[in-house]
C-alpha cells in the first residue's frame, strides 16, 4: 500500500508539510506532561513520525478508518497493540488507561473536534495536555475571551478547566486534499481546578441554557432555570458573552444556593 485515499465522509485532510508536523511535535514536548500520549486520527502518519521520536512517551494511536490503520501497521514504528482500530467518541478511554493520567494529540476531523474535546472533559482529571488541530474558526472560538462573538459554550467549559493557547494558523494548501477554510494548532494545558466550587453538572447546563439563547439577557434565557421575580439574578441584564468562567461559577452557586432554600 502507497498511499491511503482521503475519505470525504471522514473528514480526511492530510498533512503534506512537515515542517507543521515537526512544530505541533515541538508544541506538544515543550510541557512536561503525562508519559501517555493518545494520537486521533493519526492517518498515514505524518504526525506520529515526529510523536515516535519523543523520549520517555508510550505512543497510543486511535484511527477510525481501516485503510489508514493497515497503512500505519505497515510503515509506521508503532507495533500493532499501539494502533487501535476504533471511533473515539465511542470508546471507554478507562479500559485503555484505566485511571492514569495520559495527554491528547492529533489532526482532528474537523466534522467531530469540538465532540473530540467534549469527550476530553469527561476525562479532564486525567488529561493533562490537549494539542490539536482545528478548524480556525473553532480554534479561535476556543482560545475567546468575553465580549467577543466568537466566545461560547465551548471556550467556557475549556477554559473552565484548561489553559488554552492559540499556537498558529495554517493555509489551505498544507494538506491533501486542501480543505476549503484555514486551520489552526492550539495546546490547552490542564489548570489547578480539579473540580469547580460548584456544581459542576449544574455549570455545564446553565452555560449551554445561556449560550442558546445568547442574544437575549440572562434574565430571559435562564428563565427555564431561575425565575424568581424577588430576587435579582446576578448578572441578569447582562448576555452569555459578557461572563467570563468566574462569572458562571458565581452565577451557578448563587441559583443552586436558591434552589436549595426552595
Amino acid at each position: 500500500m502507497e498511499r491511503v485515499r482521503p475519505k470525504k465522509h471522514l473528514g480526511q485532510h492530510f498533512l503534506k508539510d512537515d515542517s507543521i508536523c515537526e512544530r505541533i511535535s515541538t508544541i506538544y514536548s515543550q510541557k512536561n506532561s503525562s508519559n501517555a500520549l493518545l494520537e486521533i486520527g493519526p492517518g498515514m502518519g505524518a504526525l506520529t513520525k515526529h510523536l515516535t521520536k519523543l523520549e520517555n512517551k508510550t505512543l497510543l494511536c486511535i484511527e477510525y478508518d481501516k485503510e489508514s490503520v493497515d497503512y500505519l501497521q505497515e510503515h509506521s514504528e508503532l507495533d500493532e497493540k499501539h494502533i487501535i482500530y476504533g471511533d473515539f467518541l465511542k470508546i471507554d478511554l478507562k479500559s485503555i488507561f484505566k485511571d492514569a493520567p495520559f495527554d491528547v494529540i492529533g489532526n482532528f476531523p474537523y466534522n467531530i473536534s469540538s465532540q473530540i474535546l467534549f469527550k476530553c472533559l469527561e476525562y479532564k482529571n486525567q488529561v493533562n495536555q490537549i494539542t490539536g488541530m482545528f478548524q480556525k474558526e473553532v480554534a479561535e472560538r476556543i482560545c475567546s475571551t468575553p465580549g467577543s462573538k466568537s466566545y461560547g459554550i465551548l471556550s467556557v467549559l475549556m477554559q473552565a478547566y484548561y489553559n488554552v493557547d492559540y499556537c498558529f494558523t495554517i493555509n489551505e494548501d498544507a494538506f491533501i486534499p486542501p480543505p476549503k477554510v484555514k486551520s489552526a494548532v492550539i495546546n490547552c494545558i490542564r489548570n489547578k481546578n480539579k473540580a469547580l466550587p460548584c456544581d459542576e453538572k449544574a455549570f455545564k447546563i446553565i452555560v449551554k441554557t445561556a449560550f442558546n439563547q445568547r442574544r437575549k439577557t440572562l434574565r430571559n434565557s435562564l428563565k427555564s432555570i431561575y425565575n424568581n421575580p424577588e430576587v435579582q439574578l446576578p448578572f441578569q441584564q447582562k448576555r452569555a458573552e459578557e461572563l467570563s468562567v468566574d462569572d458562571f461559577i458565581e452565577l451557578s452557586l448563587f441559583i443552586s444556593k436558591s434552589q436549595d432554600t426552595n
